[in-house]
């Protein structure tokens, strides 16, 4: 492209910019990275601020202020055109001493969830944030298979098997903004691929946002003019566990070994209802705090739900009373974090009013 179609390319951008007829960059599009001197492409529009563009095979969204179309610097690129010189002798002091070239090797960083918002004008035209898209990152030299399960509110909205590849990532899915508030949680089941022996056949990573948190990142994002924000799910994958004594040995310690498949012969008896009333759980409740009585209660309920989980119980009823909804509040937080848990209610029952929720169990 010469001098005058570079000029007019220029000048036909500026025109279309300063009128607003057509959005600067389209997919296709050569694209610049100001900061690195990279080209690469625009593979996707996000919104009317930000695109996702490819460079050397690496996909990631940036700001259309940090891009520029490439054709002003490939025109002012000095073209170096060899020329004979007469050789000469050098001497051993004249040789230039040679410049540390930057580390091009890549660091590992661990495996991230990212999530980038996407953002959209009000009917006042004011700037709010529509949805997010999640991106699993992966920033080692490692490759995994992960199996990736999403909830809302404790119930399965979203799932995927796949496998992510060193250094990239993988877009996995959306939600509305809306939904951060219907406590969304990220379940990952990693395993390496392909195997190494000494490392763990499988590794499970959960993730759970709370809408305050994400709000004050989103803000922060928009102060630093950033496209995304992060959470990290591991850095390094974690090696096999040590195998057991043998049974042999461990009898002849004098400890008792029991055949897993009557591990249930061995359990304590579940309980169909609890009553997590400190009073019913401790004599000593006068001298504790408060912050030490609520965690004596909900390490009572982990308990009952590990072992109705394990005696394969199809519901509990947990009883924590109607106060100020504090004890009630965090029962309910702790039960979306467990798996088995398929559902629960705290409606009116005729024996407990609304001071207990019944459990419900998956398995």
């Amino acid at each position: 492209m010469d001098g005058i179609g570079i000029n007019h390319l220029f000048l036909l951008r500026q025109k279309q910019k300063q009128t607003g007829s057509i959005m600067k960059y389209q997919i296709g599009d050569d694209i610049l990275v100001l900061h690195s001197n990279e080209e690469g492409k625009v593979i996707e529009i996000i919104n009317d601020k930000m695109v996702m563009i490819e460079v050397r095979g690496v996909k990631f969204p940036a700001y259309m202020d940090q891009i520029d179309f490439p054709y002003f610097k490939r025109f002012t690129e000095k073209k170096n055109i060899p020329s004979k010189k007469i050789e000469s002798k050098t001497y051993l002091d004249q040789v230039p001493k040679e410049k540390p070239q930057p580390n091009q090797i890549k660091v590992s960083e661990g495996v991230w969830l990212s999530f980038i918002p996407k953002f959209a004008l009000d009917d006042f035209n004011d700037e709010i944030v529509e949805l997010l898209k999640i991106h699993l990152v992966n920033k080692t030299s490692q490759g995994y298979q992960f199996i990736y399960h999403q909830y809302f509110n404790g119930e399965e909205f979203f799932s995927l098997k796949n496998e992510i590849q060193p250094f990239h990532d993988f877009y996995l899915h959306d939600i509305k903004f809306e939904a951060v508030n219907d406590t969304p949680s990220f379940s990952f089941d990693f395993s390496l691929q392909p195997p190494q022996k000494g490392k763990a056949a499988h590794y499970e990573v959960q993730l759970k946002l709370k809408p305050k948190q994400v709000f004050q990142k989103i803000e922060l994002l928009k102060e630093n003019n950033e496209p995304t924000f992060s959470y990290a799910l591991f850095n390094d994958y974690p090696d096999q566990e040590l195998d057991a004594l043998p049974l042999d040995s461990l009898r002849a310690k004098g400890y008792k070994v029991y055949d897993a498949g009557r591990v249930k012969e061995f359990l304590p008896p579940a309980r169909s209802v609890i009553d997590l009333h400190i009073e019913k759980l401790t004599n000593a409740h006068d001298q504790m705090s408060n912050f030490e009585m609520l965690s004596l209660q909900l390490a009572e309920l982990e308990k009952w739900v590990d072992l109705a989980v394990a005696h394969k119980q199809s519901e509990l009823i947990v009883i924590h009373g109607v106060g100020t909804g504090k004890l009630r509040e965090e029962v309910h937080e702790l039960l979306k974090t467990r798996r088995e848990v398929k559902h629960f209610y705290n409606q009116y029952d005729a024996r407990f009013g609304y001071g207990a929720t019944q459990v419900f169990f998956q398995y």
